[in-house]
């Protein structure tokens, strides 16, 4: 509800900026680019993106209090004129998808004017690259308040990305009242399939739900034989099929670090959940080894994840020492094949070996043409969206697969032979994280703190058939300072082909159904 009043307040301001406009008759000209925010100077967009709206800030040169602000965007015969005295260029969405059109494979051209005590200047133009990909029309992401440790609110939105819509998909105060709370995370998709997703829910009505074309249900995945419930998600590519890490997890606070708090594993391990027969395998656990974050490769028949290796000096588990020795856990990426017909799983191979350079990768994220492998790197340690060193880089895996053919690649290697690089074009001196890829493999949506260093925005890039990324976009908002004004972060953005049609109170029902058998744990995965 605070949501909505937040966007109505800010959609009637918007109103009242963004006016039909005329470009003054008198200007001079500056050779500086304008302040804006956020920042679309030179980015590229796909041709179904909402409008992008941005406001003036105040010029660090002159220090300049604008009165009024003109924006003009074209491109060949058609254009776009708006502002008003709120600095604020607003696009109505039917004149910005006819120009996005038109503009198609080249460029938007954008002029700012601004006023300054009864005079015009205009900044020098640039560009908004359209892309004649388009990109899928949704995504989702958890909206959680940055505290460290409390909450009460949390949702699961989706958002229409040809527009401004937004719809909550999950709300925990459903299910939550005075005394007991509820958490939910861990959202995941198949293929970027609505109609197969699942999240899980912990402490009150605790459970993961899952939803599988039309059917749904909660699970209880717990086990004696298994570390823990299913903690970090990736769905088969076509089978009924979950790998998980189980993870024994806890939090730990600084007082002098930069980075003010830790999430650390004490135990790890990798699993997987058949949604038919409701059973669960273990696939990884090795006590001396902390796995987490699997992900499927597109051709379902290999698993990737990261797994750092830690032995406790007095060989059992003992969370102080973890805490003590936290910036020794160094992650490093593996795969194992998996042969669909058969769901046997082979030994684990090394990817990428990050801990031998003294750095830690997570979240290994694959194109759907099964070419490049995401990753976040950090300096140590498996969730870097508290990590400001953290980064993203690129495996190419088809140059991979023939270096690894001849020996076994140091990382260094890979970085000399130019098969792993950082990406340079969407790093900032900020967190980059958690990233996920287009259904088509050409545009990537990621986390990043780069704006403030405290609230998570999603940022958006084009990838190009080279691997190559584009300078990225922040999520556009109907009003451009809507993210300077709301009080949440986004975690997890996720692509989807569609919006989850199922109501906050449907899904809340399902999960207000606490008797439920747990599953059955296996040693083989039948067929």
């Amino acid at each position: 509800m605070m949501r909505k009043l937040l966007y109505s307040m800010l959609s009637i301001a918007m109103l009242t900026a963004c006016h039909r406009a005329t470009v003054p008759a008198e200007y001079a000209k500056s050779e500086q680019l304008p302040e804006i925010y956020p920042d679309y100077i030179g980015v590229t967009v796909p041709v179904n993106i909402a409008p992008l709206t941005f406001e003036l800030l105040p010029s660090p040169a002159k220090k300049a209090d604008f009165t009024q602000m003109v924006a003009r965007y074209s491109f060949d015969d058609e254009e776009i004129v708006c502002g008003g005295d709120e600095l604020k260029a607003c696009p109505d969405i039917d004149d910005w998808r006819q120009l996005a059109e038109k503009a198609k494979g080249k460029a938007i051209q954008v002029e700012v004017y601004a006023e300054n005590d009864g005079k015009w200047t205009l900044f020098k133009p640039f560009n908004i690259y359209v892309s004649p990909d388009s990109i899928d029309p949704y995504i989702s992401y958890r909206l959680i308040s940055p505290s460290y440790v409390t909450y009460e609110e949390l949702t699961l939105n989706q958002r229409c990305l040809e527009n401004y819509d937004e719809r909550v998909i999950v709300s925990n105060m459903l299910c939550s009242d005075e005394v007991d709370g509820q958490c939910v995370n861990c959202h995941n998709y198949q293929q970027q399939n609505p109609e197969r997703f699942q999240f899980h829910a912990r402490q009150k009505h605790g459970g993961t739900f899952v939803a599988y074309d039309g059917e749904y249900k909660k699970v209880n995945m717990k086990n004696d034989s298994i570390l823990s419930a299913g903690v970090y998600p990736s769905w088969h590519p076509w089978l009924k099929l979950i790998a998980y890490s189980t993870n024994k997890t806890m939090q730990s606070f600084h007082t002098l670090d930069i980075n003010k708090i830790e999430v650390l594993d004490s135990e790890s391990d990798l699993i997987v959940y058949d949604i038919d027969r409701n059973e669960v395998m273990n696939i990884e656990n090795d006590p001396h080894e902390f796995e987490i974050f699997p992900f499927w490769a597109p051709d379902g028949r290999y698993l990737y994840y990261g797994s750092a290796h830690f032995e406790y000096e007095a060989d059992t588990v003992n969370t102080s020492e973890t805490v003590a020795r936290s910036k020794e856990i160094k992650y490093s990426i593996y795969r194992k094949r998996f042969d669909p017909d058969t769901r046997e799983f082979g030994p684990r191979e090394m990817v990428v070996d990050a801990a031998g350079m003294g750095k830690s990768a997570t979240l290994p994220r694959i194109s759907p043409d099964g070419r490049w492998l995401m990753v976040t790197l950090g300096e140590w340690g498996c969730f870097h969206i508290w990590h400001r060193d953290a980064d993203l880089w690129m495996l190419d895996l088809q140059a991979f697969d023939g270096f690894a053919a001849q020996s076994s690649p140091s990382a260094e290697s890979l970085i000399a032979a130019g098969i792993l690089r950082p990406c340079e074009t969407i790093n900032s001196d900020n967190v980059e994280s958690y990233h996920t890829w287009s259904s088509t493999g050409r545009w990537v949506i990621f986390s990043s703190r780069r704006t403030d260093g405290v609230y998570t925005r999603p940022f958006i890039a084009h990838i190009d058939a080279d691997g190559k990324a584009s300078k990225p976009f922040e999520l556009p908002s109907s009003d451009p300072d809507f993210h300077r004004q709301f009080l949440k972060s986004y975690n997890i953005p996720e692509f989807m082909l569609g919006p989850v049609k199922l109501t906050p109170q449907e899904i809340a029902n399902v999960l207000k159904n606490d008797d439920i058998p747990p599953v059955t744990y296996t040693n083989h995965l039948s067929k």
